[in-house]
């Protein structure tokens, strides 16, 4: 089972996004015939089957054994993957975005974009995610995102080279709304 099934073409992602099919494919996190789905699910093996099916014409299921039960073949299935993750592509952006500089929001959803396509792509390796809040007084947003940019920019001229492993270092930073504003 991969970790990330990155849909990347209409057909799968319209296999996918049915009520129903998304309720059949957690069951099989875990390799369930269509009988057991069925069982769960409150609803006929054949039901279930017709989800299936199209699941594993999309890629998305696989079938991962048979079994004989009271003489008939009967298929057991499992997710293809732990998390499945719809690729921007699939809609794009509707008109052109206009990205003026870093500090615009049209150019964090291009880097979170890019971002969420590299992830789907990476088949192991090492990988750093850190997350965090930070508050600022009223009046310190321009001083921390000065201070942000160069410590980063330090960092990128302390490791960079043109020889090595690569790796993309991508920070995004934005007002949080809170519950109590």
């Amino acid at each position: 089972m991969k970790e990330v099934f990155y849909i990347d073409r209409f057909e799968q992602a319209e296999a996918l996004l049915k009520p129903q099919r998304v309720e059949v494919l957690r069951q099989l996190a875990v390799p369930k015939s269509c009988t057991e789905v069925g069982s769960v699910l409150g609803q006929s093996p054949q039901r279930v089957y017709y989800h299936v099916k199209k699941l594993v014409d999309a890629g998305l299921v696989t079938l991962v054994s048979e079994r004989r039960v009271r003489g008939i073949q009967e298929g057991v299935y499992q997710a293809s993957a732990q998390s499945y993750w719809l690729s921007p592509q699939l809609v794009g952006t509707v008109g052109p975005r206009k990205v003026q500089d870093e500090l615009s929001l049209g150019y964090l959803l291009n880097l979170v974009e890019e971002v969420h396509d590299d992830l789907a792509k990476i088949d192991g390796g090492p990988t750093l995610g850190v997350s965090g809040e930070i508050r600022l007084p009223k009046g310190n947003r321009k001083a921390f995102l000065d201070d942000l940019r160069a410590t980063l920019q330090e960092l990128f001229a302390r490791h960079g080279g043109a020889e090595g492993e690569a790796f993309r270092l991508a920070v995004a930073c934005y007002p949080k709304e809170t519950a109590d504003e």
